[in-house]
C-alpha cells in the first residue's frame, strides 16, 4: 500500500508548494475576479488618454478664442461684421434678408 505523505520526486519543487497555489489563486482573483481587475484598469486607462486629448483639444480652442475675442473687442467694424453674420443684427431702419440656398435631396 503507498503512503500519503510520499512525494514524488519528479515534480518541481515549486509546484509541489502550498504558497505557489495560493499565490497563483491570488494573481487569479486580482486580474480576472476582482472589482479593479485588469480589464477594468485597461478600460480606464483608455478613458484617461481619450480625455487628456480632449482636454488638449479645449485648451488650444480656448486659445483660439481668446484671440478672436481680442481681435474683435478692438475693432467696432469687426465687431459690428460679427454681429450681422452670426446674430442677424441689423441697424434701426435696416431691412435684412437671408438667402439660404437650395439643398436638393437624392
Amino acid at each position: 500500500m503507498m503512503s500519503f505523505t510520499a512525494i514524488p520526486t519528479s515534480i518541481p519543487a515549486f509546484l509541489r508548494s502550498f504558497y505557489f497555489y495560493v499565490g497563483v489563486g491570488f494573481l487569479v482573483w486580482m486580474l480576472v475576479f476582482d472589482a479593479n481587475d485588469f480589464v477594468k484598469q485597461y478600460d480606464m486607462y483608455a478613458k484617461l488618454h481619450e480625455l487628456q486629448a480632449e482636454r488638449k483639444y479645449y485648451l488650444d480652442n480656448i486659445e483660439t478664442v481668446k484671440k478672436e475675442r481680442s481681435e474683435l473687442l478692438s475693432s467696432p467694424e469687426l465687431l459690428e461684421k460679427f454681429a450681422r453674420e452670426k446674430y442677424i443684427m441689423k441697424r434701426p431702419g435696416e431691412d435684412v434678408f437671408i438667402l439660404v440656398p437650395n439643398q436638393e435631396s437624392n
